[in-house]
């Protein structure tokens, strides 16, 4: 086995501290799996692989549900994290032409990240609230009634 750069060192004392605050317990998987990710942004597979070892349960069970659910991240994604609402409001009002205009102004498709790993977006189904479509989300800020004209200002708010 190799040595553990910095980087995985650091990965590895911090879900530490996850796993002790979750009292190793393998039934609180999916809150350890949030955890870590809300800590390092996404949950890389030496992690899973890593969780699965302190935990004692196969790295399957780990993978499964790290993929099952859509919320949990399995490479790195940009500072901002931008949503665009793709629900039925949005999408009817233009959530498909602010997708296009992000797209254009990051150069990056969705799920991926800029060059300067300050942006990645997504598409979602719904952020609730369809009274202001379009809406996309950033971090956790609500942008709506939004153009695509619109996308270059909003971007630059976060720059």
């Amino acid at each position: 086995m190799t040595e553990a750069t910095l980087e995985e060192k650091q990965y590895i004392e911090k879900t530490d501290y996850v796993l002790e605050k979750n009292k190793f317990d393998s039934n609180a998987l999916i809150a350890i799996l949030q955890d870590v990710q809300h800590i390092l942004g996404y949950i890389p597979k030496t992690t899973m692989k890593y969780i699965a070892e302190r935990l004692d349960i196969p790295i399957s069970r780990v993978y499964s549900v790290a993929t099952f659910y859509k919320a949990f991240k399995l490479s790195p994604v940009g500072k901002h994290m931008i949503k665009v609402c793709l629900g039925t409001a949005c999408h009817i009002k233009g959530g498909p032409l602010l997708m296009k205009a992000l797209e254009s102004e990051l150069g990056v498709q969705p799920e991926e990240v800029t060059p300067d790993g300050k942006f990645s977006y997504e598409p979602v189904r719904c952020v609730g609230c369809c009274g202001l479509a379009p809406v996309i989300m950033i971090d956790e800020n609500f942008h709506g009634k939004v153009k695509p004209a619109d996308i270059k200002k909003i971007i630059k708010q976060y720059d």
